[in-house]
């Protein structure tokens, strides 16, 4: 293991698609008000590589991210931010707050991806920050959380996805149907090299989607739609969205979650 292990990079090169993360909040803000976004708050960012690809899409667009680790938010300062342009950087406004701060700025998109607000298990916390992000929205905004769920996810289990010179392996260790909470890491191997274990961990709640939608109107949301991902021939994920009232029962699955201020 004499290399360096930049687990970072690896996290991004396996698990992160931020391009196509900002096209999709740039796509459902555009379908909703028939009008360009000009802002988006990323929060729990980490190393805002989202936040670096949303002002690439358009000379206009700003972004804030706003997270409470400051190592995350200084690598993304190091090898994310470095490598914009200056008008680029200078539409990026990272804060090292917490995400229940009363005074972060208001955007129009707020989005809590990779499954982040998972992190918050009791529901009185998750309706407290939900309403945050009402608050945190302009005047027509739209709040964008990732899910995940299937019967595959409610037991312990390991995937392993092989890349060109390392593997990616999601490991939910525990799961308890009591309280649908589960423990979950990340391990990499890279080729001729000890598996690397638990790069990262997540002591998460699984939200369900009728809990999600039920807290985000008791908030004050006027509109929650689901956007499920599609398969390919083998039946994995595709990577494209579309706007449905009823998902597909399979063993694992991921959907958006879109909530509309207006």
């Amino acid at each position: 293991m004499d290399r360096e292990f930049d687990r970072y990079q690896y996290y991004q090169d396996a698990v992160q698609s931020p391009k196509d993360d900002a096209a999709f909040l740039d796509r459902v803000y555009q379908e909703e008000f028939k009008r360009p976004p000009k802002s988006m708050r990323e929060d729990f960012c980490a190393a805002f590589a989202l936040c670096c690809a949303w002002v690439k899409r358009d000379p206009s667009y700003e972004a804030i991210g706003v997270d409470i680790d400051p190592e995350p938010l200084e690598y993304g300062k190091a090898h994310y931010a470095a490598k914009l342009s200056s008008n680029e950087r200078e539409r990026v406004q990272i804060l090292q707050r917490n995400v229940l701060d009363p005074e972060l700025p208001t955007a129009d998109i707020i989005c809590a991806l990779n499954f982040s607000y998972m992190g918050i298990k009791e529901r009185p916390h998750l309706k407290e920050y939900f309403s945050k992000c009402l608050l945190g929205l302009g005047d027509r905004g739209v709040l964008v959380l990732d899910c995940f769920g299937g019967g595959g996810t409610q037991e312990p289990n390991e995937n392993e996805t092989e890349y060109d010179d390392f593997s990616y392996f999601w490991d939910q260790d525990t799961w308890n149907p009591v309280t649908h909470e589960a423990q979950f890491y990340i391990h990499f191997k890279r080729k001729g090299e000890p598996k690397r274990e638990k790069v990262f961990s997540y002591d998460w709640r699984m939200w369900s989607l009728p809990e999600l939608r039920d807290l985000l109107k008791e908030v004050g949301f006027s509109q929650v739609k689901i956007y499920w991902e599609g398969t390919d021939e083998d039946g994995d994920g595709n990577g494209e969205f579309a706007l449905t009232t009823e998902g597909d029962q399979c063993e694992s699955w991921v959907a958006y979650v879109v909530a509309v201020k207006d």
